[in-house]
């Protein structure tokens, strides 16, 4: 069992920053592969960043080139820089690990990210 903790998130101006970051627990954190999903109301969840065991990205087309993921695996922790924010980036942002050996996938909580004047 995988425990995922997000923090970070809160109220931004539109063109502002945000870090997020999401503690794991366990010992195997750098085998997991990591990712970050958001989900904005009456839309599906759907993938913003991804980062493998082995160091590789992937973004969604929405946040290429303003949002950047990362992992620190000394730290057990994910996380994603949000610059250029734009409303439209308002959602619950969630954590996701999953783990290759057992093919099983964690979900944190989900923290508010609200982009707004």
């Amino acid at each position: 069992q995988v425990q995922l903790v997000e923090s970070g998130g809160g109220l931004v101006q539109p063109g502002g920053s945000l870090r997020l970051s999401c503690a794991a627990s366990g010992s195997a954190f750098s085998r997991y592969h990591m990712g970050w999903y958001r989900q904005a109301p009456g839309k599906q969840r759907e993938l913003v960043a991804a980062m493998t065991s082995g160091g590789s990205t992937s973004y969604g087309d929405s946040v290429k080139g303003r949002f950047t993921i990362s992992r620190d695996n000394f730290k057990n922790t994910v996380y994603l820089q949000m610059n250029s924010l734009k409303p439209e980036d308002t959602a619950v942002y969630y954590c996701n690990a999953f783990v290759p050996y057992s093919s099983s996938g964690y979900w944190g909580q989900g923290t508010q990210v609200t982009v707004s004047t």
